[in-house]
């Protein structure tokens, strides 16, 4: 993940001041429950249209599963996953800093299906399942700026046995990416 942290990345000097519609995303993403939960790192692509949706990200997860219920070995196989989401333009309850550039608090909903692929998964799904998640947040930022937020919300697991419901709970940022200046 640090591989592809340092390829992705670039430098904040070579940032423009112009509209940043494309942002690297990263964060922490974890189901929450009784015993076994799954517990991933996440990064991946954003892309912000001008309008419709905020943002629209492609990314991918990588983590293991923990058993809450043990104080010691409580970590069992890995878990890899892609993720589609779209997330809703803000809906601002509060703003830090000078009014016209200040930093805005407020409302958003994120919908994101996921496809899992595990290994020595406890979880009665098995190896494979997608979710399908409603994600609430208050979020941190606004327009091409930084944007960070706290998530939490239902998710739905469906693989071939009975379909499961879990809380997801995610800690996300984004960062524009900077643009290149083209050479003569």
């Amino acid at each position: 993940m640090l591989v592809a942290w340092g390829a992705l990345s670039t430098t904040l000097g070579a940032q423009s001041r112009g509209n940043r519609t494309h942002a690297i995303g990263f964060g922490f993403v974890a189901t929450v429950g009784d015993n076994w939960q799954v517990e991933t790192a996440e990064i991946g692509y954003v892309h912000r249209p001008r309008r419709g949706l905020a943002a629209i990200s492609l990314a991918a997860r990588l983590g293991t599963f923990i058993n809450e219920s043990m104080m010691v070995g409580g970590m069992r196989g890995f878990v890899t996953g892609a993720t589609l989401s779209g997330r809703t333009r803000m809906k601002s309850i509060a703003q830090l800093g000078q009014d016209e550039h200040g930093t805005g608090i407020g409302l958003d909903v994120t919908l994101e299906v996921t496809g899992y692929h595990a290994s020595h998964s406890p979880l009665p799904q098995g190896a494979h399942w997608m979710a399908v998640s409603l994600l609430p947040a208050i979020s941190i930022g606004n327009g091409d700026r930084p944007h960070f937020a706290l998530v939490i919300g239902p998710t739905a697991f469906f693989s071939g046995t009975k379909p499961a419901m879990r809380g997801l709970l995610a800690l996300r940022g984004e960062a524009p990416l900077a643009r290149r200046e083209r050479r003569p």
